[in-house]
């Protein structure tokens, strides 16, 4: 079990564990948006996975990006254009975004990082967020 830099437990929370990735959904309601972490110690940029591992990590991603587009549908706000990034400016831990975006989401068309307030999901929409992301996740 790898361990989760602790950043990541304010922000996010645990939804599902794919073979290389731990995926996280972000509590911001104001976009769908998962987090994939690799569940191998010490990473901290995708040249230090191996290319078999640099290449799951990549269908990891694109599968999630399936599973954000179901977020935003099953929220009644289809996503219109996918953001993928990987920073680790703030938390050197490898992680993957997979971010859901509209042209009248708040931040657009920049990013999202450091833009406004995050807005915590209500119980209800935090239920159907995860049963939409779970639903393709574990295809």
């Amino acid at each position: 079990m790898v361990r989760i830099d602790p950043a990541f437990d304010g922000a996010s929370e645990p939804l599902a564990s794919l073979p290389l990735c731990e995926v996280r959904l972000q509590n911001d309601a104001r976009f769908p948006w998962l987090i994939l972490i690799p569940c191998i110690d010490g990473l901290v940029e995708i040249e230090d996975l191996g290319q078999g591992d640099r290449v799951r990590l990549l269908d990891e991603a694109v599968l999630s990006g399936r599973a954000v587009r179901a977020i935003g549908e099953a929220l009644g706000r289809p996503v219109e254009k996918l953001n993928i990034g990987q920073l680790g400016n703030l938390t050197r831990q490898l992680h993957v975004h997979v971010v859901g975006r509209r042209a009248d989401d708040p931040c657009w068309p920049g990013p999202v990082w450091g833009q406004g307030a995050p807005a915590g999901y209500e119980i209800n929409d935090l239920a159907v967020a995860r049963a939409a992301a779970l639903g393709v996740l574990r295809l």
